[in-house]
């Protein structure tokens, strides 16, 4: 896949942090050290440093754009380009840390769920993360449709349904002797607005695979593919999400949990 682009994924900053926000709360112990998994463009891995004052943060992420920015915006920071299962197998610029969190990350890697524990051993103290439980939703279910409708089907392929676990499930893993796990979820209403605002919101995270394939294709080809899955995908989502007078709700749904060794 083509690389991030940090300036649409900032579009909606104050509604993708607000779950950042209620994850950071639930960590009770005060660490020495932090580790931001998936930082992205460093908006939220300043919230770490701001929180935790005297505690050095390394934010790691595999986008070089997403790098390249945090690093411009945030000069004070220490950002370093790796992959998630890199770090969980000792193998990033990152170390072990006494707080290892991550924020909308891990459903972008296969097999997510086999890697938690090795992550977790890499905290001190406190593993914390963040996942959208919204594979289901309609605005997944009409991606993955449109995109097996013709000419787009060629093209793009089969759209992999990126599931994250349910609260149970992350139960069932990280609650081993020595820990104590808090599982959660939540569904926040954001109230979106401007025109078509969902597929924005989805252009810019969970339909990027399949907008980056129609886009290469469109510039080998000089075909339209791409404008052309924007109307048909719009126009599904602007029947699934209608516009009321006050915005667009999107309802959301998330998945946290929040593993603190005893002791």
């Amino acid at each position: 896949m083509a690389d991030w682009s940090p300036t649409d994924y900032l579009r909606y900053t104050d509604e993708r942090s607000r779950p950042f926000a209620e994850l950071v709360a639930r960590v009770r112990r005060e660490p020495a050290s932090v580790v931001d998994l998936g930082c992205g463009p460093g908006h939220l891995t300043r919230v770490l440093r701001e929180r935790w004052p005297g505690a050095p943060v390394v934010g790691l992420d595999a986008s070089p754009a997403m790098v390249e920015r945090a690093r411009a915006t945030d000069p004070d920071g220490e950002y370093v380009l790796g992959d998630v299962r890199e770090y969980a197998a000792g193998r990033s610029g990152a170390g072990d840390a006494d707080l290892v969190i991550s924020n909308a990350t891990f459903q972008w890697v296969p097999g997510h769920v086999e890697l938690l524990g090795r992550l977790a051993d890499r905290a001190r103290q406190t593993f914390a993360f963040s996942v959208p439980g919204n594979h289901d939703a309609p605005s997944h279910v009409l991606l993955r449709e449109v995109a097996s409708r013709e000419p787009f089907a060629d093209v793009v392929g089969p759209v992999e349904r990126r599931a994250t676990a349910d609260p149970d499930a992350y139960l069932d893993v990280l609650a081993r002797p020595g820990w104590e796990v808090d599982a959660w979820e939540t569904t926040y209403v954001h109230l979106l607005d401007g025109e078509d605002p969902v597929l924005r919101w989805v252009s810019a995270t969970g339909a990027q695979p399949v907008l980056h394939a129609l886009d290469d294709h469109d510039r080998a080809q000089g075909t339209d593919l791409r404008a052309r899955f924007d109307a048909e995908y719009g126009a599904a989502l602007r029947e699934a999400y209608p516009r009321r007078p006050y915005g667009t709700p999107l309802a959301f749904r998330r998945v946290f949990a929040v593993a603190t060794r005893l002791g």
